[in-house]
């Protein structure tokens, strides 16, 4: 999303657990120094929201598609939206529809484990709404065109849970971990921000000031 984050007083982004996935460093840029920046990878996204992005709900094929569905846990202590929340006809439970939650992503399925955790506590969030499990929910990634199906399991919730907890203590501690240069930086926004090149590890900031400072050849 385009988007900073939206806490409230007594919640957290449900957004923020997916850049707590990605990068913490990210993460405590965004919610903690309150840092955003669109870059061209962004402005995709945007596009490829902005159908979902707009409040309402149709029926397909028997489905119910509901969009922007507000969210929040008490559990998890966060709040936000979901792209789509599809309510599948399921007789087995009270009002006969059982939530599905998709979340759009620009680009191919990577990172993963970032998009599973945000997906999961939408499901999390429908959970606690509508007092119906959510076993499963679905990603779908704009540049394949191409929907992943994904189960909620137990494994996946601990790690929602534990990203939540941690993205509260990094908030309420206001701390901002030190950045860890890798693949994934090019393509964050906030890489000109971050500078990974520069603090990403003792003495690199020191190292690239000395090189500013250092008297040129032809001095």
């Amino acid at each position: 999303m385009s988007t900073g984050p939206s806490e409230t007083e007594d919640a957290i982004a449900l957004s923020g657990l997916q850049h707590l996935v990605f990068c913490e460093r990210q993460a405590a840029l965004i919610h903690v120094e309150r840092v955003w920046q669109d870059n061209g990878a962004t402005a995709e996204g945007n596009i490829l929201h902005e159908r979902a992005d707009l409040p309402g709900a149709d029926n397909r094929r028997g489905v119910r598609v509901h969009r922007a569905v507000q969210l929040r846990s008490e559990r998890l202590g966060i709040a936000g939206r979901a792209d789509v929340v599809e309510y599948h006809a399921d007789a087995s439970v009270p009002g006969g529809f059982r939530p599905f939650p998709v979340e759009y992503k620009r680009g191919r399925a990577k990172h993963r484990l970032a998009d599973e955790v945000q997906l999961c506590a939408q499901g999390i969030c429908l959970e606690e709404m509508h007092g119906i499990e959510v076993p499963r929910g679905a990603i779908f990634y704009g540049e394949s065109h191409r929907r992943v199906a994904v189960e909620l399991d137990e494994s996946l919730r601990l790690r929602t849970l534990a990203a939540a907890q941690r993205l509260r203590v990094l908030i309420e501690t206001r701390t901002v971990p030190r950045a860890e240069l890798g693949p994934k930086c090019p393509s964050c926004s906030l890489e000109p921000m971050c500078l990974p090149n520069v603090t990403g590890g003792r003495g690199k900031a020191s190292a690239y000031l000395a090189k500013l400072t250092m008297p040129r050849e032809d001095e």
